[in-house]
């Protein structure tokens, strides 16, 4: 417990607080969930950027999905490796910022992707004939840099209001990664209204994105029903499965991250939460877009 007056300068991560042996298992697991993402996205960039087949507005998205798949999964799955190996995860306050930092401007980069995926797949079922006028090859770099622009300057003050506050209260993180729920609950000021400010800018973003995504998939399926032809209704559709499998577990997994019970049992819902959105998701989508 450190002094009323002195703030953390680094922070104890509580982690899986597991028996010995069962660290070794969830070790095991990690490595092969994250070696398996890494794996499985680069494959996806990769074969985007070789085979001149998939050089279309659809598949560039997809190849930007993953390299946010991997970056993602990639600011907390290395460090809690380290923690399971070695028993103990200490982590900087200026470390703790950078990996919230990058966390929440990588997800907000990523929401706005999917919910410019889904506006691409809009314009490809409802308005075919003019995809490659509106869909073209200026607008498709140009609408990727805005998501990755406007994730990375819409967290600077969340974080920067997240890390003015003073931490006296203690220095153990009860997660595996930097949460600022948690930071909320180590700071000895009253912090009601900076996490109703900070939640309603992430309620904005995640509800913005799903907006634009249920107002393109309630256009597509209102067109697709109208094909009379069971092959051209399949044909159509198959066109949406991948992104439209994405969505369902992209904004399912942000959806059980916010909302929150009260309970003791908050910890661990957190961890199960947080779980879904930095290790399944990513490694559900090579075998998602692969479909």
């Amino acid at each position: 417990m450190l002094g009323n007056y002195s703030s953390a300068t680094e922070f104890l991560l509580v982690g899986f607080p597991v028996a010995k042996e069962l660290r070794h298992i969830l070790f095991a697991a990690f490595l092969f969930l994250y070696s398996v993402t890494i794996l499985g996205n680069l494959l996806i960039i990769l074969i985007v950027c070789a085979d001149k087949h998939l050089q279309s507005p659809m598949h560039f998205f997809l190849g930007h999905l993953s390299v946010l798949e991997i970056l993602i999964t990639s600011v907390a799955v290395p460090y809690t490796l380290q923690g399971l190996l070695l028993q103990t995860q200490i982590m900087s306050l200026s470390a703790c910022c950078a990996q919230l930092y990058l966390y929440l401007s990588l997800g907000s980069s990523e929401l706005v992707l999917m919910g410019v995926m889904a506006v691409d797949r809009y314009v490809a079922v409802c308005n075919p004939l003019r995809y490659s006028v509106i869909v073209s090859s200026y607008t498709c770099p140009w609408m990727v840099t805005v998501s990755w622009v406007f994730g990375f300057l819409f967290q600077i003050w969340p974080v920067y209001a997240t890390f003015q506050l003073t931490f006296c209260k203690s220095n153990v993180l009860d997660h595996f990664y930097c949460d600022r729920g948690q930071l909320f609950k180590l700071s000895c000021e009253n912090t009601l209204f900076t996490e109703f400010i900070l939640f309603l800018m992430a309620l904005f973003i995640i509800v913005g994105s799903m907006i634009l995504t249920i107002i393109s998939y309630t256009y597509i399926i209102s067109t697709v029903l109208k094909i009379r032809s069971a092959s051209g209704r399949r044909k159509a559709f198959s066109t949406c499965a991948s992104h439209f499998a994405y969505v369902v577990i992209g904004y399912g997994s942000c959806l059980f991250l916010y909302v929150k019970p009260k309970q003791a049992q908050a910890a661990e819902y957190n961890r199960v939460a947080s779980l879904l959105v930095l290790v399944l998701a990513p490694f559900l989508n090579p075998f998602i877009v692969t479909l």
